[in-house]
């Protein structure tokens, strides 16, 4: 798409929200700097376009950068007129939606356009916790404009004409645009900062639709939605998606939707919302390696304490026998699980646990089990619940008393397949209480209804 193609700033805006529902406001405001001629250029409402429309008949706070205006660039008016909308939403209880086309701070408003940024961080920092933050990004987002942009909750790039950056390519040692372009929606969506890759802008903004439809308006926002989904639903052959984590939850969603959430970042954990006989649920889930890395727990831990803020009911599908390994890996990943088992520990949502696979170890501990807290906890017919795999688990507790290589391997076999019996079965789990009910694997989407309704979700 050319940049002739593109939507303008109030284009955008109108893409977005319900048809003729949206109320423009500060669209007089203009610049009040001088310096370097200022007051001959021509920046109408000072280059980004701010109001409120409706998303499905639910209220969202709007703004739109407007790269015609001094390249949408960020000066003193511009960001009161954000920070302004911030107030406006805090205080209404919705969503800010903000699209992103700019070409980064002001440089003739100097200081004062400086602490504009200020202005904006601040506004976003308070709203955290309080009303979904949301930053597509449609042109460019570089410097202080793409910290702002990461001070909210979730992003959505396009990946043809977006730009993500905090130094150019171009100013990276080593680095250049044509070698790897680190601004790239490709680029960024694989470093985590990017939540939603689009193709163009009309599907950003599809996207963004689809996701405030599904997120409470703000923390205090309870409601659910109607569903034709039947919440008796079976689903056969279930068991045989657990090492595809993400198909596995759209099939237990209404209506096979689910939004899944930086889906190219850390693939070992997978994350993201659906709804349940009609109410949101946050599922966490993890991958097919069925480890703990550091950039999974990092990624796990955000978005469970994003849930607890917005009273977000979280399902976890657990399947983990260990953590990732290697040098790097254990710089980091004891500290990663400590900060994920404290979100899960300290979240007052409704908590339910999966077992889908394999629960070994710590690294089951930290993946919402009862002992830090879940409220109840499945498992499937089959899962393995345990300290570690029943083959590991003999060759430390027999390592000395088998002798003879000959009698060794059957021996050790003999005594695995006694201690997977009495210590991994999930019913081993199960009637020491840790484990509440061991179901079937077709029943999975009407028993986490059920758990959810027992929690007084509708």
């Amino acid at each position: 798409m050319s940049n002739s193609a593109k939507m303008s700033a109030r284009q955008r805006i109108e893409a977005l929200v319900d048809a003729n529902s949206f109320v423009e406001i500060g669209g007089l405001v203009t610049k009040r700097n001088t310096d370097f001629n200022m007051q001959e250029k021509s920046a109408p409402a000072d280059g980004v376009i701010t109001g409120y429309g409706l998303i499905d008949s639910g209220m969202v706070y709007v703004y739109s950068q407007d790269a015609t205006a001094m390249k949408g660039s960020v000066g003193e008016m511009h960001a009161k007129k954000i920070a302004r909308l911030y107030e406006m939403a805090m205080k209404a209880g919705a969503p800010v939606i903000g699209l992103i086309d700019c070409a980064g701070i002001r440089v003739q408003e100097a200081v004062d356009a400086l602490a504009g940024f200020g202005e904006i961080y601040i506004s976003k920092v308070k709203a955290s916790g309080v009303v979904p933050q949301i930053s597509a990004i449609l042109g460019s987002c570089g410097g202080g404009v793409a910290v702002s942009s990461l001070l909210g909750d979730f992003t959505f790039m396009d990946a043809g004409q977006g730009k993500l950056f905090v130094n150019s390519p171009n100013a990276i040692d080593g680095n250049s645009v044509e070698k790897c372009d680190t601004a790239s929606a490709a680029f960024q969506a694989e470093a985590g900062n990017v939540d939603f890759v689009c193709d163009g802008e009309a599907d950003v903004l599809a996207q963004i639709r689809s996701l405030v439809q599904i997120l409470p308006a703000n923390f205090e926002d309870f409601g659910g939605k109607d569903t034709d989904d039947d919440m008796n639903r079976v689903i056969p052959g279930f068991a045989g998606l657990v090492s595809d984590p993400a198909a596995a939850l759209a099939q237990i969603a209404d209506g096979n939707v689910f939004i899944e959430t930086k889906k190219e970042y850390a693939k070992d954990m997978i994350t993201g919302f659906m709804t349940l006989n009609g109410g949101t649920v946050g599922a966490v889930a993890n991958g097919s390696e069925a480890v703990l890395s550091t950039a999974g727990c990092k990624k796990a831990e955000k978005f469970v304490y994003f849930c607890d803020a917005f009273g977000i009911p979280v399902i976890t599908l657990t399947n983990a026998k260990g953590y990732a390994s290697s040098m790097d890996e254990e710089k980091t990943i004891g500290q990663a699980v400590a900060d994920l088992t404290c979100a899960f520990a300290s979240a007052e949502v409704p908590k339910v646990n999966l077992i889908t696979g394999e629960a070994f170890g710590s690294a089951y501990v930290a993946m919402n089990s009862k002992h830090i807290g879940a409220d109840l906890v499945l498992a499937l017919k089959g899962a393995k619940v345990g300290v570690m795999d029943a083959k590991s688990a003999v060759q430390v507790m027999y390592e000395d008393e088998i002798g003879e290589a000959d009698d060794r391997k059957a021996a050790l076999e003999e005594k695995a397949k006694e201690f997977d019996k009495l210590q991994c079965d999930a019913a081993a789990a199960a009637s020491r209480g840790y484990v509440d009910n061991i179901i079937e694997d077709s029943e999975v989407r009407k028993q986490l209804i059920y758990a959810m309704q027992m929690f007084g979700m509708r």
